[in-house]
């Protein structure tokens, strides 16, 4: 499924319709390029599941991890630093993948053999300083199917208001 941000506010409004939409134990790991506008979109996401902790998003780079409270809570990684998989697991990350919280992972291509089989990928191609191409997929976990088709109708409804 692709969509089309010409904004960074529309790449916002998607990442806050899919956090609305995602529930404890979902993860979503987010590719592309630095400047592609992962970190945009995530603090829609943070929207649409903590609007309290929203303004609080920052890329995690040094950090490792954000967390951001709510209902879930959202746990926002940057693997970027990383050595890959094993340290991951060492540091114990892998335990929130399928815990309370909310995942979104950027630079999952680092660590690519940890990750969740209902993750949702969702890769940032940067077309112009404000033209941006988000595809969204799943390996086809029926959760994530479902998430992808109600996300698809919301956002068409969205635009047309």
């Amino acid at each position: 499924m692709t969509f089309d941000s010409y904004s960074p506010l529309e790449t916002e409004q998607l990442g806050e319709l899919i956090g609305s939409l995602l529930t404890p134990a979902s993860t979503v790991a987010l590719y592309g390029d630095l400047g592609g506008g992962k970190t945009c979109f995530t603090r829609g996401l943070v929207r649409g599941v903590a609007p309290q902790s929203a303004h609080l998003v920052a890329s995690p780079t040094y950090s490792i991890m954000n967390e951001y409270a709510g209902t879930p809570p959202v746990y926002h990684f940057d693997f970027y630093r990383t050595s890959g998989s094993s340290e991951i697991v060492e540091l114990g990350f892998d335990d929130y993948f399928n815990g309370d919280g909310i995942c979104v992972i950027e630079w999952p291509e680092r660590i690519e053999d940890a990750l969740p089989t209902n993750c949702i990928k969702i890769h940032f191609d940067y077309l112009d300083d404000h033209q941006r191409k988000i595809t969204i997929e799943t390996a086809g976990d029926p959760k994530t199917v479902e998430i992808l088709e109600l996300l698809a109708t919301r956002w068409q409804h969205q635009k047309k208001l």
